[in-house]
């Protein structure tokens, strides 16, 4: 049922990929990957909570999923998202998309605390392409952020790769010999802006397989058929767009 995509956290980088002079940066786009997989986290490890049918308020507020993802990023990151000495550029885009956590969390209060309802539908994947919509309305002239994937692997068109998202799929990160994990960034447009753009791939977990896994076709509790997939597929890519 849950759409977690898994990858590694050291989020290797193939040198000859990274443009030079662009340290600074590959680094805000993969700490704005990282928060998000952290926040995308909190929502998976509860969804026995957003999915049970007695009503009430459950508690899992906007402060809440921050708290928490603050301290998944922090294990993984070893600092805090926010902290002193921080890229001026990059504690402002944080800054926005812990924003666009909170408030999303906080708008989808009524459907998380709903009363006779099972499934709700605030799975991982919803409540990320909330909070990447919302950061695009935050400081979408500065960056942007969408969650995409193999284009046969697309549910929603909102999250269908454009061209050179496509072409970088086909041609490196579902190659048979690209190492798992590595990201890869290089300049790039979008849409019609010159950009630094950095894909970074994710991959079917366990709690994936459920919705995504096998027998290919079944329709799965969202109402959508299952992919296939297999434990270890390339299953998403979160695409991070910085505007020059």
């Amino acid at each position: 049922m849950l759409t977690l995509l898994v990858a590694q956290v050291g989020f290797p980088i193939a040198e000859a990929r990274a443009q030079s002079g662009a340290d600074a940066d590959l680094q805000t786009a993969l700490k704005l990957a990282s928060l998000l997989r952290s926040a995308r986290t909190v929502i998976a490890s509860n969804q026995d909570v957003i999915n049970d049918p007695a009503g009430g308020d459950k508690g899992l507020t906007g402060d809440r999923v921050l708290a928490e993802a603050t301290e998944s990023y922090l294990a993984s990151n070893g600092t805090t998202p926010l902290h002193d000495g921080q890229d001026e550029r990059e504690a402002r885009l944080i800054s926005a998309q812990m924003a666009a956590i909170g408030e999303v969390m906080e708008a989808n209060q009524a459907t998380i605390n709903q009363d006779g309802v099972g499934f709700k539908g605030f799975v991982p994947a919803v409540f990320g392409r909330l909070v990447n919509e919302r950061f695009a309305e935050l400081v979408g002239d500065e960056a942007v952020i969408k969650v995409t994937a193999p284009p046969e692997l697309i549910r929603n068109r909102k999250a269908r790769p454009d061209d050179w998202e496509t072409g970088v799929i086909r041609a490196d990160l579902s190659a048979s010999d690209w190492p798992e994990g590595q990201v890869f960034a290089a300049e790039a447009e979008k849409d019609g802006r010159p950009a630094y753009r950095v894909l970074v791939p994710e991959y079917y977990g366990e709690g994936c397989l459920a919705c995504h896994g096998e027998p290919k076709g079944e329709i799965d509790v969202t109402g959508y058929p299952k992919e296939g997939g297999r434990l270890g597929d390339l299953g998403g890519v979160i695409s991070i767009s910085l505007f020059r």
